[in-house]
Parts: structure tokens; C-alpha cells; sequence
């Protein structure tokens, strides 16, 4: 599997996977960035950062998370 961030539901999900710790955790804190930008940009929602499994991730501005906040959360 290759290294990737992909964009769903127009900027406001960001899925990400890895095939080393290295790339995830790159991709992930790129994702974030990413979410957070999208975040600031509404000025209501924060950003969730969902671990699906070992290298796999979710990023995604969130109405469940407050302004300014990011949280973690695991849905293995």
C-alpha cells in the first residue's frame, strides 16, 4: 500500500494511511494541518483525529469538537 492523504466530503475528511510509522505520522500531521486550515476557515468547528487501525487515520473537521480544539479518539 502506497503512502497517500486522501480528501473526502470537500476538505472536511481526511483519510490517511502508511506502510511505515514514519509516512503515517508525516501524512498525519499534514492531515491535521490541513483540517485545521479547514477549521479556522468555518470558525465553529474543531478537528477529530480518528485511528481506524495500525496505519490507518482519519482526519476531519468536526461539529462534536469545539472551536480551537483537536481531539484524538480510536474506532478500531
Amino acid at each position: 500500500m502506497a503512502h497517500m492523504i486522501t480528501n473526502a466530503e470537500n476538505g472536511r475528511i481526511y483519510r490517511v494511511t502508511g506502510e511505515s510509522a514514519h509516512v503515517v505520522n508525516e501524512n498525519l500531521n499534514a492531515a491535521v494541518e490541513l483540517a485545521q486550515q479547514d477549521a479556522i476557515g468555518e470558525g465553529k468547528h474543531g478537528v477529530l483525529v480518528t485511528r481506524h487501525g495500525h496505519a490507518s487515520f482519519t482526519v476531519a473537521v468536526s461539529g462534536d469538537v469545539p472551536y480551537g480544539i483537536t481531539r484524538e479518539c480510536e474506532h478500531w
